[in-house]
């Protein structure tokens, strides 16, 4: 049941992370929060299947789970807005013949 906690939460935190990042208005506003709870509900999976519980190593998985989250959607917050914006610049160059 944990899990589920730690999904919202890893949820939570990539979305805050949307609105701390430049370039938001390139992607859609489930982009991060869909990749924070997936990578939190894979990390906490995967911890679990390696031996961590819940009786003594509890925070370690709450710490991993939920701080690959917020890594993986720092950086796919910053990937996918620097490269559409140069993707639209591009575009933009291409369509209009070098005039813009």
């Amino acid at each position: 049941m944990e899990i589920v906690y730690a999904v919202v939460v890893g949820a939570g935190a990539a979305l805050l992370l949307r609105y701390l990042l430049p370039g938001r208005e390139t992607y859609g506003s489930a982009l991060l929060p869909a990749i924070g709870a997936a990578v939190t509900a894979a990390v906490w999976a995967g911890m679990s299947w390696l031996g961590f519980d819940f009786d003594g190593n509890w925070g370690w998985l709450w710490l991993a789970s939920v701080g690959a989250a917020i890594v993986v959607a720092l950086i796919v917050g910053l990937v996918v807005g620097s490269r559409r914006q140069r993707y639209d610049a591009r575009q933009l160059h291409l369509l209009s013949g070098g005039k813009a």
